[in-house]
């Protein structure tokens, strides 16, 4: 076994206990308005060298040091920090700094519950890329682990926290939509970029990527730089379109509509585009059943026209969501009484009948003029980061918590579940329960 391996399975399983035995913790310390907050970053490939910049530039914040199984990727932050980070290819040595009070973590899939556990252990607060899990139980252990450390997580899935996503909100708890019925959310791409086949870099090998330690808790596989880069094709390490796409939709969605997560799911799909060894789907689509309402959500790489993006239904107007604010249209008048029925009588009858509803002589009632669209321009606020950053400082709760990052994550699962199994699935997210039928 190589070293890196041994040393691997020694401190994992080592951090594993510390957070069986470690028992409820004092609640969470803000950082006074004028201390710095030191950083930590675990994984600096694509979004976590997005989160490596933008934290940076966060007045009083200090990016202290990154952990990646790729050289490369530590040589970037050297880069970008213009030799200030320290770096390692070990995890648990961000997890061990003293100076280390948050990291922010940005690995694939397969590897986010144990690293967020080991985090909260360590007495680190976390900021989580979505999706928070890699399946439906690793939710609630999450969730737990949060509530006896006492440290501030949030999961990183900006719809959340932005102001037009506040302000669907608002509108639609207004009740100008009447009785809602239904939504449609849709994520259409149609390039290698949005099909996750990334550029693999030119000295990509086991020299400078630290196999054993990337595939983690996976199983064994063969050498694959392409797995590396491109790690969301595979179902060993990701939930594909679901848990990468889907998970910002259902974040969003969640808040907006004010609901916790769905009942049910059924789905379907395939790859139709990308046939380039992946195993995941290209092209997903599922309905989900809520207390109240539909969804009908697709996520489609083979194709790049917006057809919907987010649409709620409603007896009374239609809600959607336009880059610069909401646009609120309304049905079309209807006329009170029907007429299409009457098709057939004979004329006695349907004269009768007119009378009986106040509209004799054959006359049709008017349904009165249309009514303009309304929208309603937004501004911009804090970005998702800053908020995280805010609630250290002011000692505020999580602006996307643990439970609302496993409701997301969860029917991002689930619909992943009913696409494998080719089944209905049903979820109690109190319980967690997840059956079929």
């Amino acid at each position: 076994m190589p070293s890196s391996r041994r040393h691997f399975i020694r401190t994992a399983s080592a951090a594993g206990i510390l957070y069986r035995l470690s028992g409820p913790k004092p609640v969470l310390q803000a950082a006074g308005p004028n201390d710095q907050i030191g950083l930590g970053f675990i994984g600096v490939g694509i979004r976590g060298s997005y989160h490596l910049t933008t934290f940076q530039k966060t007045p009083g914040v200090r990016a202290i040091i990154a952990a990646d199984c790729y050289d490369g990727h530590l040589a970037w932050a050297k880069e970008a920090t213009g030799g200030a980070i320290e770096t390692t290819r070990v995890y648990q040595e961000v997890l061990e700094r003293k100076d280390v009070d948050a990291v922010v973590i940005s690995t694939p899939d397969h590897w986010h519950a144990r690293m967020v556990l080991d985090a909260l252990a360590a007495g680190k607060h976390v900021y989580i890329e979505k999706p928070m899990t890699y399946s439906i139980p690793e939710g609630k252990q999450i969730i737990e682990a949060v509530k006896k450390s006492g440290r501030l997580l949030m999961v990183g899935s900006q719809g959340k926290t932005s102001t037009l996503t506040a302000k669907a909100r608002e509108v639609i708890k207004s009740g100008i939509l009447g009785k809602l019925n239904m939504a449609r959310l849709s994520d259409n791409r149609n390039t290698a970029e949005g099909a996750w086949v990334y550029p693999v870099p030119a000295d990509a090998s086991e020299k400078t990527i630290d196999w054993p330690r990337w595939l983690g808790p996976a199983p064994k596989h063969e050498f694959d730089a392409k797995r590396v880069f491109r790690w969301r094709c595979w179902w060993e390490y990701s939930g594909g379109v679901a848990t990468d796409l889907w998970v910002h939709n259902f974040t969003t969605f969640h808040e907006m509509m004010d609901v916790k997560a769905p009942l049910s799911v059924a789905a379907q799909g395939g790859i139709y585009r990308w046939d380039d060894g992946r195993t995941v789907p290209d092209l997903l689509t599922a309905v989900y059943e809520y207390p109240n309402f539909l969804l009908e959500i697709t996520a489609n790489l083979g194709n790049s026209r917006r057809t919907t993006g987010t649409v709620v239904m409603g007896s009374e107007a239609t809600l959607s969501m336009e880059r610069q604010g909401v646009l609120v249209t309304f049905e079309p008048p209807a006329s009170p009484v029907g007429f299409y029925g009457l098709n057939g009588w004979p004329k006695a009858l349907r004269e009768q009948y007119l009378e009986s509803v106040g509209y004799g002589g054959g006359k049709r009632p008017s349904p009165g003029p249309a009514k303009a669209p309304q929208e309603f321009k937004v501004e911009r606020g804090l970005e998702h980061h800053e908020y995280f950053v805010k609630s250290l400082r002011e000692g505020s709760p999580s602006m996307e918590t643990a439970e609302e990052g496993h409701a997301a994550a969860g029917a991002a699962h689930l619909g992943n579940l009913a696409y494998r199994k080719r089944r209905r699935m049903r979820w109690d997210i109190e319980s967690n329960k997840v059956s079929e039928g």
